[in-house]
């Protein structure tokens, strides 16, 4: 396919202000170039990257959290969900089990459409209709009927109590669109978005994978954010090296994710004139995850022999440093329900405890396992951090293992059709809450299609953790949960990281510009003063 820009209908943006006159790099006008490693890739497996109901990774929702507009949103620095499209919104009964919204007046698409509670209704029931194979209808797989009352109301019964559901509307899985332009039982292949967001968008694409993306403020946007540019464009490197390259040549203006560990460490120990390194919260994972109905790894006494050897301390030094800390639960640090589940129930990395893990099960050893990682998703460190795995297990003598990378198209359709035995992932949360670091992986219909199911954790724990509207009161539930992952190891945390952006001197907002979820804010980006 030959090089081409897929344009959205939109009105022409105004005039540009004077501050945003004279950017680095950009083929349009006045445009702040946010560099990011992330890949925007279409194909067979994977047609429709950019389609609300199938898009489930960080940088598919960098995209349509520009584009597409959602009843909530999570306001800057964080916090409880507040009204975005919606002009109010809360639960209508003690039970947390109908949750009413009301639309902003005026509201339109891009186009000038009307926006109503019918479109709502819509978009929600398509992404629950079509159900793909990506995870993404999970986070509303608790709707049971969605009801509207006029132009502008909508009323969510749910199935079961669910004190985080504002956060869910706050997704793009939840976003509103337009039943002229999406079908309601297709996804919509390509990279077109459009929607009633803060920016309309063009993505210019080389054959199936994206290079650039430009978002152009909407004049017709009606909702909570507020816009500090006017044009932002987004740009797709192959590596981070790249992408630094670029903002050293003033080609971009701000590296996004993902910066290695080496720039930061260069950035920090000695620091470019004219460039800023910032430090902002992170709440990432990363994590080995087991396919439980394979030979290989079956009998879980496997995974529990690996998680006793397993040193995540050293992992993280050799691989990480600085960057990134070791992770004994689901759940990092800082947030609610947080634990030491595994270091409490295997206790430093230990040989002799692994072997007798095995033996006791009868296991022969040494245990041949392939361990597959994406080569590209998460940065060059990832096969760093594989090699470093093997090299630890294998030092045991209780394992043979080889490792396997795949980009990131390949490698996301294998694991989901079960293909691979042990592979890792990482985890940006869809929001900032403890469920969310557990339903994920554990609940009916879950991101990583697994055939582990502990129906205590399922069917009990999960939705009794979600009926506490004071989530502090959930701790000692997900302490449960996290003592059940320790035991049967369906995945095996290995660290949480932080986060890291580098921006030309008279950027303003970068602070604020990438949220503890990794979500892109590009609309508090801007130049000159603060």
């Amino acid at each position: 396919m030959n090089r081409k820009t897929l344009v959205l209908p939109a009105l022409a943006a105004g005039m540009l202000a004077p501050l945003l006159v004279a950017c680095g790099g950009s083929d349009e006008a006045g445009a702040i170039v946010v560099g990011t490693t992330d890949r925007f890739v279409a194909t067979d497996d994977a047609p429709a990257p950019l389609d609300p109901a199938f898009a489930y990774d960080t940088g598919a929702w960098n995209i349509l959290r520009q584009t597409v507009q959602t009843l909530m949103h999570v306001p800057r620095g964080g916090g409880e969900p507040v009204p975005e499209a919606a002009e109010s919104c809360g639960f209508s009964d003690r039970a947390s089990e109908s949750y009413r919204c009301k639309l902003r007046e005026g509201l339109t698409f891009a186009d000038g459409t009307p926006v109503t509670a019918e479109d709502v209704k819509f978009s929600v029931e398509r992404v629950l209709a079509i159900k793909s194979d990506n995870g993404t209808a999970a986070l509303l797989a608790n709707i049971d009927t969605v009801e509207t009352k006029g132009e502008r109301e909508i009323v969510f019964h749910l199935k079961t109590p669910d004190a985080t559901f504002p956060y869910k509307l706050s997704t793009p899985v939840a976003g509103i669109l337009s039943k002229n332009t999406y079908s309601a039982k297709e996804l919509r292949d390509g990279f077109e978005v459009d929607g009633s967001g803060p920016y309309t968008m063009k993505a210019e694409h080389d054959g199936d994978t994206v290079t650039k993306v430009v978002f152009t403020r909407n004049p017709r946007y009606k909702g909570d954010i507020a816009l500090r540019n006017d044009v932002v464009e987004l740009r797709s490197f192959a590596d981070a090296d790249t992408m630094g390259k670029a903002l050293r040549d003033s080609r971009i203006d701000m590296m996004a994710r993902s910066m290695s560990q080496e720039q930061i460490k260069e950035l920090t120990d000695r620091p470019q004139e004219g460039v800023e390194l910032t430090e902002v919260p992170g709440l990432e994972i990363r994590y080995l995850a087991f396919d439980t109905e394979d030979p290989s790894v079956k009998n879980k006494a496997v995974r529990q022999a690996i998680a006793a050897v397993v040193d995540r301390g050293e992992l993280v030094d050799d691989v990480y440093g600085p960057t990134a800390k070791p992770l004994y639960s689901l759940i990092p640090s800082s947030v609610t329900g947080h634990s030491t589940a595994f270091f409490d129930t295997y206790g430093e990395p230990s040989t002799t405890k692994a072997a007798g893990i095995l033996r006791g099960a009868g296991i022969k050893k040494p245990v041949e396992l392939t361990l597959h990682y994406t080569s590209d998703h998460y940065g060059s460190a990832t096969k760093k951090e594989f090699e470093a795995l093997r090299d630890q297990l294998n030092a045991t003598d209780l394992f043979d293992v080889t490792v396997e990378g795949a980009e990131w198209s390949t490698f996301r359709a294998a694991q989901k059709r079960g293909d691979y035995p042990v592979y890792g992932l990482g985890w940006f949360p869809d929001f900032p809450d403890p469920d969310n670091y557990v339903a994920p992986f554990l609940d009916s219909d879950n991101f990583l299609n697994t055939p582990y199911v502990n129906k205590a954790v399922r069917d009990q724990l999960i939705p009794r953790s979600r009926r506490s509207a004071d989530r502090n009161a959930a701790a000692p539930v997900f302490g449960q949960i996290q003592e059940i992952v320790a035991k049967d190891v369906p995945v095996l945390p290995l660290w949480q990281g932080k986060q890291y952006v580098a921006a030309r001197d008279d950027v303003t907002g970068v602070e604020w510009a990438l949220n503890t979820s990794s979500d892109l804010l590009l609309w508090e980006l801007g130049r000159g003063t603060a």
